[in-house]
């Protein structure tokens, strides 16, 4: 899939007694999307935070775009990085436009405004219609679009997701799965996606790792994860799911 867009190896950390990561290692390639499962504790999030300079590591190696991240500053870093959190996290005294053209503001395009309103397009949420409007007069699922453009706005080839469907009713999380799948095949970002959900990772992702305890236990192609869990867990969370023999 070319070259590696995000890498951790052997990544630990520890808060105190607790273990929130165990020698992890993981790749993301260039235009791949992991999805990284598990149930709330499990350390996806930490792993998330290591990759946006947000967590200092134990032990480790941890890099993006080829860059150790001991050795770059962390808020230029998060400004080449997209990033969607759960709850879209946007500034709800600033307009949808200003919004989406936070990072290319950040970091000091003269074209920001062009750029987040053709990321605005680009999440099916014209400018004209929307540019003006603040983020209190949007619905959820409007919200997390303007999360995606803003992501999307500076041309991060990474995109972090943090659970970014995991507040929407079904029908508007089924919606933004499917322009976040065309997004993918426009753009070939690659992206790390953070879900507690087996069935949204098949849909989404190229790979799915299971992550419980901090550990990874099988980084896999959804079909080869359902058809050869690799540890009892992984099947526990299969037959949870009502996923196995194969993922539709």
């Amino acid at each position: 899939m070319g070259e590696t867009a995000l890498s951790a190896v052997g990544v630990s950390k520890r808060y105190g007694s607790v273990v929130a990561l165990d020698d992890v290692t993981l790749e993301v390639a260039s235009g791949e999307c992991v999805a990284l499962v598990g149930e709330s504790g499990s350390g996806k999030s930490t792993l998330l935070r290591v990759f946006n300079g947000l967590t200092a590591l134990d032990a480790g190696e941890a890099f993006v775009g080829g860059r150790n991240l001991r050795a770059v500053d962390p808020v230029m870093l998060r400004r080449g990085l997209g990033y969607v959190p759960q709850d879209g996290g946007l500034l709800p005294h600033w307009t949808v436009a200003r919004n989406a053209a936070l990072v290319p503001r950040l970091a000091g395009r003269p074209d920001a405004a062009e750029l987040a309103a053709a990321a605005l397009d680009l999440v099916g949420l014209p400018p004209a219609e929307f540019g003006a409007r603040w983020p209190h007069q949007l619905s959820g699922g409007q919200r997390q679009r303007v999360a995606f453009a803003r992501a999307l706005a500076a041309g991060a080839s990474v995109v972090l997701l943090d659970e970014p469907f995991g507040a929407l009713d079904a029908i508007t999380r089924s919606d933004l799965q499917a322009m976040f799948l065309a997004l993918r095949q426009r753009s070939r970002t690659a992206a790390l996606l953070v879900t507690h959900d087996l069935h949204e990772a098949s849909r989404l992702a190229d790979r799915i790792a299971v992550i419980r305890g901090g550990r990874l236990e099988q980084t896999s192609r959804p079909e080869t994860l359902a058809a050869a869990p690799a540890t009892p867990y992984v099947a526990e969370l299969l037959a949870r799911a009502r996923l196995g023999g194969g993922l539709a």
